[in-house]
C-alpha cells in the first residue's frame, strides 16, 4: 500500500490501533491471514459502529432530560395563589 492509501491518524493527533494497523505492512501476510484480518476489521468496524449509535442515542437523551421550556409569563392579575 502506498503512504497516501494508509488512513491517517485521528484528528486530535492521538495514536490508536487503527493508526498502528495502517503502518504495518501487508507483505507478508498470506491470502488467508488478509481474509481473517478483514473480518476482524470488519467485525471491529461493526463494534464501533453499534457503541456510536449508543452514544449518540444517549447523548440525545441527555439532551432531552436537560432541555428546558420557554419560560411562561407571569400572570397579568399580579394575584398569588
Amino acid at each position: 500500500m502506498e503512504d497516501e492509501d494508509r488512513p491517517h491518524a485521528l484528528a486530535s493527533g492521538r495514536k490508536d490501533a487503527a493508526a498502528s494497523l495502517s503502518l504495518e505492512s501487508l507483505e507478508p501476510y498470506s491470502i488467508d491471514e488478509l481474509d481473517t484480518r478483514v473480518a476482524l476489521l470488519e467485525a471491529e468496524i461493526a463494534r464501533v459502529r453499534a457503541h456510536k449509535a449508543r452514544s449518540a442515542a444517549n447523548r440525545l437523551a441527555a439532551e432531552a432530560l436537560f432541555r428546558t421550556s420557554a419560560p411562561s409569563a407571569p400572570s397579568s392579575s399580579g394575584a398569588t395563589s
